[in-house]
């Protein structure tokens, strides 16, 4: 059975890593796609709310995201809420749905985006060798050596393991951004 201790980080690492992986999805890379939108605050209904959780959210083609929201008394709000959003675009209102089109990508735009992926790699690396700690001193705690030498090369194993999934995702990503 393995050990609570060892599992525990597991389940840190697994949290780290799906946080970089909706990090990288809210990326704009020059193709459409809804997980761009979603995280975006709409002030609807007396409070804030996320952009999902009002209007429906689409793909139309490889350049446009197609907006329209449930309920027409919140159309302004969804549109002010993109335009905050920094997309480095405006949302395009026909009365009934906004459509977003993105611009294509420059090299340069390209470049800042790998050294984000990059920034949000690092942090995430942070994150693993502060559990890696914590893990570790809580292995100190036991009494006997073999089973310390034991749960510890088992957390380097599980460390190393994890810290190549982030760099696949890191590759992943950057290839996605540097695509034309």
């Amino acid at each position: 059975m393995p050990d609570q201790r060892i599992t525990q980080f597991q389940k840190e690492a697994e949290k780290i890593l799906h946080f970089l992986h909706t990090e990288f999805s809210k990326l704009q890379t020059g193709r459409a796609n809804a997980a761009l939108l979603e995280h975006v605050d709409v002030d609807a209904y007396g409070q804030r709310v996320q952009l999902k959780t009002v209007a429906g959210i689409s793909v139309q083609d490889a350049r446009t995201i197609v907006v329209q929201p449930w309920d027409k008394s919140v159309l302004s709000a969804v549109e002010k809420a993109l335009q905050m959003a920094n997309l480095g675009t405006n949302p395009v209102n026909d009365g009934v749905v906004l459509r977003i089109n993105l611009p294509p990508m420059t090299e340069e735009r390209r470049k800042d985006l790998v050294k984000i992926v990059q920034k949000l790699t690092e942090e995430a690396r942070i994150s693993i060798r502060q559990a890696r700690q914590e893990t570790h001193d809580r292995i100190k705690e036991e009494k006997d050596e073999d089973v310390k030498r034991t749960l510890g090369s088992a957390l380097q194993a599980e460390v190393d393991a994890i810290n190549a999934k982030v760099d696949d995702t890191r590759k992943k990503k950057e290839e996605e951004i540097m695509k034309v």
